[in-house]
């Protein structure tokens, strides 16, 4: 299975998505990011890439259909509900990321 996580700058919420569900279960996991600052800038390559798509607020899907056609995000496409307000690999943040992400993939302990 192939996870996609994506927040504005891919530095801090999909960053540590992607650095705590890399490998567990076989899981092969990227992030990006929707602004033209993000580090990783989320491109058509990742969106073909995907079996899945977590976005961190409802702002990114949006910007995900703005920039991509429909049949490209033919995948589910899920929306974690998770604010700007955590830095990179904060631990509330990962019990967030665990708790929401548990209800469509397996996740860590």
């Amino acid at each position: 299975m192939k996870l996609l996580f994506i927040c504005s700058r891919n530095r801090w919420r999909s960053l540590t998505a992607e650095k705590i569900f890399d490998g567990f279960n076989g899981y092969a996991v990227r992030s990006a990011g929707t602004e033209d600052s993000a580090r990783i800038k989320v491109t058509e390559g990742h969106i073909g890439w995907s079996d899945m798509i977590f976005v961190m607020e409802k702002r990114h899907i949006s910007r995900l259909k703005q920039k991509f056609s429909s049949t490209q995000l033919h995948k589910p496409l899920i929306c974690l509900d998770i604010p700007d307000d955590y830095n990179y690999m904060d631990e509330e943040l990962i019990e967030t990321l665990k708790s929401r992400v548990s209800q469509y993939v397996e996740v860590p302990e």
